[in-house]
This record gives structure tokens, C-alpha cells and sequence, in this order.
């Protein structure tokens, strides 16, 4: 049994790199990660399912720091729900989280995506534009609907059902007539045969675009771009939560973070002692 998920080890690697887009970095280190966990890992094959005792791999780990032991576990849990997705069902034992601090996706320079977007055909042209100046989420593009886009508005239907409205910027709209005016759609945005593309289907779209000008970038870091130049415009971080879609400003303010710099230009700008000289 180990030597079948040894196999799929490798076509779930490949998968990382084609369809995910992971850098060569990150992939070697889910390799790492995992051949080293199934050298501890107890294989039990059940009756309708193959059991996975991650135990005693978390005890020969134990002694490492929580983002490490974390980080781990997170490539396990990927490549274990892979196996589920491809005619595997496997379930794991002993997958309690580890609780760490949270960490920010890499924003893409405002210039990078200007660049990429000066070769992307329309299609592509759109799915960027509209991840980057509407903030969504890959899972929010590719179910958003022809009716919930209006000359100046887009209603994004959120996590849990939830609503939001993001202003369209008009260069953004232009762009989408021009797309949506080459074909006939039924009811999505993005839709082949009738059917709404899937989210792997954008994410690549955004894969192909990147690779062009020599960069690997997923959608959600065009969703952490669209943040963070908007808070370092200086728009409250009120609305930038309200135009994320985020059900409390505390996930923003982590989503977000600011530069030291210009952390120090507001201070300045704002307390009242800041240019009163002594």
C-alpha cells in the first residue's frame, strides 16, 4: 500500500506544479515533508477506506517548533484530501490542529501586474482585472453571475451566502463588455458549454499570465494586492473589511499589515504631538 501512495506522492506533486502553480521551493518541501511522514506513518488498510495513524510521526516530531509541526501536517492533510479527490478514500488519525500565528500571502507589485497583464489575451485580461480591482476570492469569481454586475457595481456573493457590493472600476467594465461581447452566456461570467468554469480553470488562467513575465502568482495574492494598495492609499480599514468580505476587521487588520513606514507617515500625520517641537 505504501508503494501505491508513493505514486500518487509523485502525480500529486505534479499537480502542485501544473495546476496549483507552486513555486519549485514549496514542492520540494511537501516532498520533504511527506516522504518523511510516511516513513512513520501507520498504514491500515480498512474495510471500505485506508486509514492513515499519523501518531507516530506527531510524537517522532514533537520536539520541533508549532509552525514547523503545523507546517507539516498542512502538506499531509493536502495530499490526503488529493488522494480523496482521485478514487482514494483515506481517512486520518491523529490530525488534531497545532495552533500559530497567522502569515501573509505576498502581495504582487502593482507594476508586476500591469507588466503580465500587457501580454494576457481578453479572457485572461478579465479574470486578472477582476481579481485584483474587485478583491475576490477564486471561489467568488468563478461564481459570479451576470446579474450581479452593473455599470458601477458588482453584489459578490460571499462565504456563508453572504453580500457584499465592490464598486467596478470603469476601465474594469470596459474590459468586460469587450469579453462578454464575443459570446453568448447563459447565466456565469466565465462559462464554457454553458457550465460556469471551475475554480482550477481561472487558477490557471492567472498560472499562465504570471508565468509570462517570469513570476509565480496564485489568485489569492491578487486578492492580498488588491488590500494592501488600498490601505497604503490610506482608505480606512473599515471599508477594505467590508470590500474583502471579512466578517470581523481583526482578520483584516492581519490580512493587511502595513509597512513600518508607512505606519510611522500615518502616526505622524495623525497624533497632534507629532510636529510640535519642544
Amino acid at each position: 500500500m505504501k508503494k501505491l501512495i508513493k505514486t500518487k506522492l509523485r502525480e500529486f506533486l505534479k499537480y502542485l506544479e501544473d495546476i496549483r502553480g507552486y513555486s519549485d521551493l514549496t514542492i520540494k518541501s511537501y516532498d520533504e515533508s511527506i516522504t518523511e511522514a510516511l516513513l512513520s506513518i501507520e498504514v491500515l488498510e480498512e474495510k471500505n477506506h485506508i486509514l492513515l495513524n499519523l501518531m507516530p510521526y506527531r510524537i517522532k516530531i514533537s520536539s520541533l517548533n508549532s509552525k514547523t509541526i503545523s507546517k507539516k501536517l498542512s502538506a499531509i492533510r493536502s495530499f490526503t484530501e488529493y488522494l480523496n479527490d482521485n478514487e482514494m478514500r483515506v481517512i486520518l488519525r491523529g490530525d488534531d490542529s497545532i495552533k500559530v500565528a497567522k502569515t501573509l500571502p505576498k502581495p504582487i507589485s502593482h507594476a508586476h501586474i500591469i507588466e503580465a497583464l500587457s501580454f494576457a489575451e481578453p479572457e485572461e485580461r478579465v479574470v486578472v482585472t477582476l481579481l485584483y480591482t474587485l478583491g475576490l476570492r477564486i471561489s467568488e469569481l468563478t461564481s459570479l453571475e451576470l446579474k450581479d454586475v452593473s455599470n458601477e457595481w458588482v453584489r459578490v456573493i460571499g462565504k456563508g451566502s453572504k453580500q457584499r457590493d465592490v464598486p467596478l472600476l470603469a476601465q474594469s467594465k470596459k474590459a468586460l463588455d469587450e469579453y462578454l461581447g464575443k459570446s453568448v452566456r447563459k447565466k456565469f461570467v466565465f462559462e464554457k458549454n454553458g457550465e460556469k468554469l471551475s475554480e482550477n480553470s481561472l487558477r490557471y488562467i492567472v498560472i499562465k499570465v504570471f508565468k509570462r513575465v517570469g513570476l509565480k502568482v496564485s489568485p489569492h495574492q491578487l486578492r492580498h494586492s488588491f488590500a494592501s494598495q488600498l490601505l497604503n492609499g490610506n482608505a480606512p480599514i473599515a471599508d477594505v473589511s467590508e470590500l474583502l468580505g471579512h466578517s470581523s476587521m481583526a482578520t483584516t487588520q492581519i490580512y493587511t499589515k502595513l509597512g513600518s513606514a508607512l505606519k510611522q507617515q500615518n502616526y505622524n500625520m495623525a497624533h497632534p504631538l507629532s510636529g510640535v517641537k519642544e
